[in-house]
């Protein structure tokens, strides 16, 4: 017999249920004969809040919804496995629910604290010697993980962010004074997600005026100096900035005005107010109008611009992660490898869970500009074959259908 189980863990994107999707036709196809889902992650595991798939998952139109349908379809967590020494009662538990449900196979869709899970199971699955597979499958709006050329989850979330700029920057040139947008973007350590802000700028835009990664330090000062030197045009101006920028003394411009309590179980801080802060100096330096947007989960969860390439990837790296269970791999993720540029193609690849787990990669310093105002052509040259073509939602009474557990 060989059942299978896969679930979903931290934060959710437009394309994660493609990457189910993935695994579960990919399994069905090639012979599995239960296909559980662990709701709310490994916690739902350990809760035994398991569900037949199949029950669920009934037919090609539910499969249809299934990857136009955002969010995570099982639910999420942020639930950290303690380490293995001193804690094996947790993965005995774990390993005993698993051979209950006489289990083949083990798959989790996330980012990097996800990644942390499988090498976890893994390692214990080697030390008792149990048959069990572990793959991790990618998934991150944010374009950490490492090794691999991009994450499932990026391509979309950045063609939301650039189409979303361009019409925050038209909407702010109706007037005839300057108008001061700051737009903050998700990226806690990483500022990829912020710099496909620069995709805006285009023939019929003229683009966002400054770009602010956390990959360098940022100055206070250096910044009201640059809108000066804008506002001296007397024009409206749209600046985007990651929540996760830091001053020299290694605090988060949010931290500057705000105290932030709510901390997650992998010790991140919840970042909000970049914006806000930014805004209110600039308004109280120059007296002059301005807006403080946060994308926030609009950045993950806009399937109706899914980018049509990051759905399509993502469903071949749940395929592929079956694949390289079935062949009988363990302790393995599976990466997209940039093999063509024109045309753009890439390629599943497994690496070594390893060389991914609790390792971040950042932008390249050499991508951002000299005084860190702006990225590089290099890096929209990387962005921008990941957000091209689009997926229609499935349209009902005038709205998007999805898929509901």
């Amino acid at each position: 017999m060989k059942n299978i189980i896969v679930g979903q863990s931290g934060g959710p994107t437009a394309v994660i249920n493609s990457s189910l999707l993935g695994v579960f036709k990919t399994a069905k196809d090639r012979g599995a004969d239960i296909v559980y889902g662990m709701v709310h992650g490994i916690k739902g595991l350990l809760d035994r809040n398991i569900v037949d798939l199949s029950k669920h998952i009934k037919n090609d139109l539910d499969m249809d919804l299934l990857k136009r349908t955002p969010s995570s379809f099982l639910g999420s967590c942020r639930y950290k496995l303690p380490d293995i020494e001193g804690n094996e009662d947790v993965y005995e538990k774990i390993f005993e629910i698993l051979n209950e449900l006489e289990i083949y196979a083990f798959f989790y869709i996330g980012g990097n604290d996800s990644m942390d899970t499988i090498k976890k199971l893994s390692d214990y699955g080697l030390k008792i010697n149990s048959p069990i597979r572990f793959i991790g499958v990618p998934k991150t709006i944010d374009n950490d993980l490492a090794i691999t050329d991009h994450t499932p989850g990026y391509g979309s979330a950045a063609k939301y962010i650039a189409a979303t700029t361009k019409e925050i920057i038209r909407d702010g040139l109706v007037y005839d004074y300057p108008v001061v947008s700051i737009v903050e973007i998700m990226g806690r350590n990483a500022g990829w997600l912020t710099a496909a802000a620069a995709l805006s700028k285009g023939e019929d835009c003229e683009g966002v005026d400054l770009i602010y990664l956390p990959e360098t330090v940022f100055d206070l000062d250096h910044f009201i100096a640059k809108v000066g030197e804008l506002l001296k045009e007397e024009r409206s101006m749209v600046i985007a900035v990651s929540e996760g920028i830091k001053v020299a003394d290694g605090r988060y411009v949010c931290e500057l005005s705000d105290h932030i309590d709510y901390v997650d179980a992998f010790g991140h801080k919840q970042l909000a107010g970049t914006a806000r802060y930014l805004t209110a100096e600039i308004a109280k330096r120059f007296k002059v109008k301005t807006r403080a947007i946060e994308l926030s989960s609009l950045q993950r969860c806009a399937a109706h611009m899914t980018s049509r390439i990051d759905l399509t990837e993502a469903f071949n790296c749940g395929g592929a992660a079956v694949k390289l269970a079935f062949e009988g791999e363990s302790g393995q993720v599976i990466t997209l490898q940039r093999v063509s540029e024109d045309p753009y193609m890439c390629i599943t690849k497994p690496a070594d869970v390893h060389y991914i787990a609790n390792v971040e990669k950042k932008v390249p310093r050499e991508w951002i500009n000299e005084d860190g105002t702006f990225v590089t052509a290099d890096l929209i040259h990387y962005i921008r074959p990941l957000i091209q073509a689009e997926i229609d939602p499935l349209w009902v009474d005038g709205l998007p259908r999805h898929l509901k557990l």
